[in-house]
C-alpha cells in the first residue's frame, strides 16, 4: 500500500507488537487530517498483518493526544463520513485484534474517547482527561453517546459530557475508563507487560473473544457514529461552536449567553 509518511505517528514492532505513538510534542500531539490518514491506514494494516497480534497507542513527551488541532480543522472540516476522522474511527470500532492505550498525559476529546475502544487502558498517575465537545459548541463523537452510558451510566456520563469538565487518572478508574494509573516512569513497562501476555496467547481465540465482547452494541454503535457524526458536522460552522473557536484563539473565555 502507497501510504503517506508523517514523522507526527511513529510506528515501531517489537515481534508480534506494534506500537504507536503520537509524535507531536509541540503541539501536545494535536491531531492533524494528516494524522488521521495515516493512522486509518495502519490500523487496517496491521488488522491485516497475521504477524501482529497487538496494538498499543501512546504519545511522546507529557501528552497522549491534546485532541484535535483546531487550526488544521478549521481549514479542512469534515464534510462527509468518509474524511480521514471518519475513517480512523471506523478503522478503530471494526479492529479484531487487542488493542492497548498507554495513556502519558493529557487525553483531551478524542484522546478519551478513542479510549472507549480499546481493550485494555493503562495512564500515568498525572494523566487529565476531558470531553469538552460542548464547550466547543459540537457534540460527541466516536460512539461516545452510547458507549459512554453503557460503561458509567446515564448520570455519570451526562456529567462528564455535559459540563465537560477535566477529570483525573483517579476518577478514570473508578469510572471504568481506564484498567489503572501507575506512577509515569511505570507506565510504558505495564504496558509492554500487558502487549505481551496477550500476545502469548491464542491469536483466533483471542480475536473471537474481543468479536463477542462487542457483539452485543456492534450494530448500533456504528449507526451511532454515523449519527453523531451527521450532527457533529452541522454543528461546525454554527454560532456557538464559531464563537467558542473564536474565544480559543483570542485566549478568552467564550460568551454564549447571546444564544437562546
Amino acid at each position: 500500500m502507497n501510504r503517506k509518511t508523517t514523522p507526527h505517528i511513529l510506528k515501531n514492532t517489537y515481534e508480534s507488537i506494534c506500537e504507536v505513538r503520537f509524535n507531536r510534542v509541540e503541539r501536545k500531539n494535536a491531531l492533524t487530517l494528516d494524522m488521521y490518514d495515516h493512522l486509518a491506514e495502519i490500523l487496517t494494516e496491521v488488522d491485516q498483518d497475521t504477524q501482529t497480534k497487538v496494538l498499543i497507542f501512546t504519545g511522546e513527551g507529557d501528552a497522549f493526544t491534546s485532541g484535535n488541532d483546531l487550526m488544521d480543522f478549521m481549514k479542512s472540516p469534515p464534510t462527509d463520513i468518509d474524511t480521514p476522522v471518519f475513517r480512523f474511527l471506523k478503522a478503530l470500532a471494526s479492529f479484531s485484534k487487542p488493542l492497548i492505550a498507554g495513556v502519558n498525559g493529557v487525553a483531551i476529546g478524542i484522546g478519551t474517547t478513542m479510549l472507549l475502544h480499546c481493550d485494555l487502558v493503562y495512564a500515568s498517575s498525572s494523566a487529565i482527561f476531558q470531553l469538552p465537545f460542548i464547550r466547543l459548541g459540537l457534540v460527541p463523537e466516536a460512539g461516545a453517546s452510547l458507549l459512554l452510558p453503557q460503561m458509567l451510566g446515564h448520570r455519570r456520563a451526562a456529567e462528564l459530557l455535559m459540563l465537560g469538565n477535566k477529570f483525573t487518572a483517579t476518577e478514570a478508574k473508578n469510572s471504568g475508563i481506564i484498567n489503572d494509573h501507575v506512577p509515569p516512569d511505570q507506565l510504558n513497562t505495564l504496558v509492554m507487560e500487558k502487549a505481551k501476555a496477550l500476545a502469548a496467547l491464542p491469536p483466533a481465540a483471542m480475536r473471537q473473544t474481543k468479536a463477542l465482547l462487542k457483539r452485543v452494541h456492534s450494530d448500533t454503535l456504528e449507526q451511532t457514529m454515523i449519527i453523531e457524526g451527521e450532527v457533529f458536522m452541522k454543528r461546525l460552522g454554527s454560532p456557538e461552536n464559531s464563537e467558542a473557536f473564536r474565544a480559543f484563539f483570542e485566549k478568552r473565555s467564550p460568551d454564549f449567553t447571546q444564544f437562546s
